[in-house]
């Protein structure tokens, strides 16, 4: 999937994961908007991804009302800027060695790959779970699937970011009606083995709260590389 005549703002885009984001858009063909706090953070990412041969990328800093993703920075906000959320997670890599563990259901028959005319059921069901942030067209990020009971979807996962040799797991839910049914371990199971399969290693992120989650996760085989602090900000 291209991202040709498209354009895309990213905020806090100076480090981490903004900056992931930004030079894997531009990779995909975008025109890429860099927004962060200090603006000699924002120009030293589009020198970066200019020296990839992209030069549709254009750097600048938070505008009023913006919303500002400090993932795991420790940087204090400038006075002003409205907390919007924080809460504490964990990033877990996948070991690289063997398959995902099963669960007690070791069928995978019922798990589809989702498109463009699946979407307005995958933000139904991220708008009832709250699984992260997911737009309209975050599914163009990578592959997403789902698994549909009578016809209706009751759970989703898909890829995110993808820095070199790595492919995030992300938009992980299950409806609430449709959980215990082992949903959620399949799609991350293929996922998983997808994204091995091509080489590269899969990493997600999970509130620390979310114990049911992290649970699964180790049973699946991956294991905690580090703590996280997830920080939102509305800018004044």
């Amino acid at each position: 999937m291209r991202w040709d005549n498209h354009r895309v703002v990213i905020t806090a885009a100076g480090r981490d994961f903004g900056r992931t984001l930004a030079i894997r858009l531009a990779d995909l063909g975008a025109e890429v908007f860099l927004s962060a706090r200090r603006l000699a953070a924002a120009q030293r990412v589009r020198d970066e991804i200019r020296d990839r041969g992209h030069q549709r990328v254009h750097a600048g800093l938070l505008g009023p009302g913006a919303f500002a993703d400090m993932f795991s920075s420790p940087a204090v906000p400038p006075p002003g800027w409205e907390p919007v959320f924080s809460l504490e997670g964990r990033q877990m890599t996948w070991p690289g060695d063997g398959r995902p563990g099963r669960t007690r259901s070791a069928s995978d028959t019922d798990v589809v790959e989702l498109g463009a005319d699946s979407v307005p059921e995958m933000l139904d069901l991220a708008a009832r779970t709250e699984p992260g942030p997911f737009w309209p067209r975050t599914h163009e990020l990578g592959t997403y699937l789902g698994v549909r009971v009578d016809g209706t979807l009751v759970a989703m996962a898909g890829e995110r970011l993808r820095p070199p040799g790595w492919t995030e797991i992300s938009a992980v839910c299950t409806a609430p009606e449709a959980r215990g049914q082992g949903y959620a371990a399949r799609l991350v199971r293929a996922l998983t083995e997808r994204i091995s399969a091509r080489g590269d290693r899969p990493f997600l992120h999970v509130a620390e709260a979310n114990t049911g989650a992290i649970a699964l996760y180790e049973r699946l085989g991956f294991k905690t590389r580090r703590p996280v602090t997830f920080r939102g900000f509305r800018t004044p």
